[in-house]
């Protein structure tokens, strides 16, 4: 059933670290939105408030574009994300990852909690939406199948100017011939741990490649490094009241959201760019005009 977990995907995910090929959108809706993704590019090419657009595509958009917020409430999506983490769900952070045609970007192999100050938790997962043919040749996610049993393990940070990550981390000494790809046609979406290992190759098709990635994680969570983090409740409660609410923004770039915009990246900023040697100017707040 669409909005539902079959048993098998949900023993993939489990055994495997992932599962793709699940039904977000249609063709059609999903088309419906990346028109309004690159309708926002063409509207805002120069930014707001002193930030590039991309710094709100990569970082916290759901808190000033409403359109991200909007599609990480779906309830399609959050039938299936429950059959992992349970009834009630929270969503920590709305991207995009964008790779243009004939581009070098990639994504290093790594994992995602590594950097999130959440610790060793299994109650969070990404839901990584395609926006365009999200093929092998376009630079799909490969991973490594159960790699999500490991802990935490040592990333270097590379910096390197082709690498869509924000220090460019990688994990040193996969086995590539063990990676496993999750092509996605426009309107699917994967799930995966923020453990697993997960990687892509650049983008050799004629498209771009759009991808929008929701963190969804429980109430159970919390943020260890720097006390409660901001998170948007989509569905059921939070009766540990672990998290500081936020509802969503008001309208696009709403300067109270904006201003919330800006708490929250001050706030989140010294976990995310913990040791961090070189320059992570998507997580610095303050300097922007």
């Amino acid at each position: 059933m669409q909005g539902q977990l079959s048993p098998t995907e949900t023993q993939h995910y489990h055994d495997k670290g992932y599962v793709a090929g699940l039904t977000a959108f249609s063709s059609e809706d999903a088309a419906g939105l990346r028109q309004q993704v690159e309708t926002l590019e063409q509207m805002y090419a120069a930014g707001a408030d002193g930030f590039d657009l991309g710094q709100f595509f990569r970082v916290n958009g759901h808190l000033v574009i409403p359109l991200l917020a909007q599609v990480s409430r779906t309830p399609q999506i959050l039938d299936q994300v429950a059959a992992i983490l349970g009834p009630d769900l929270l969503v920590w952070s709305v991207e995009l990852f964008i790779k243009e045609p004939g581009t070098k970007s990639v994504v290093s192999w790594h994992q995602d909690i590594t950097y999130w100050g959440m610790g060793e938790t299994d109650e969070e997962l990404t839901a990584w939406i395609a926006l365009s043919d999200v093929s092998v040749e376009a630079g799909c996610m490969r991973f490594i199948p159960g790699s999500h049993k490991n802990k935490i393990v040592a990333h270097e940070d590379t910096f390197d100017e082709d690498n869509l990550l924000s220090r460019g981390q990688e994990i040193a000494g996969i086995d590539e011939m063990k990676a496993e790809h999750g092509p996605l046609k426009p309107g699917q979406m994967s799930f995966h741990h923020g453990r697993t290992f997960h990687a892509s190759a650049p983008n050799t098709s004629d498209d771009r490649r759009i991808g929008l990635a929701i963190r969804y994680v429980t109430p159970g969570v919390r943020q260890s490094a720097q006390g409660r983090d901001y998170a948007m409740l989509v569905r059921g409660k939070d009766a540990e009241n672990g998290w500081i609410h936020i509802a969503g923004p008001n309208r696009l770039f709403d300067p109270e959201d904006l201003a919330l915009y800006r708490e929250v990246l001050n706030h989140q900023s010294t976990t995310l760019a913990a040791g961090a040697e070189g320059n992570v100017g998507m997580y610095q707040a303050e300097g922007a005009s």
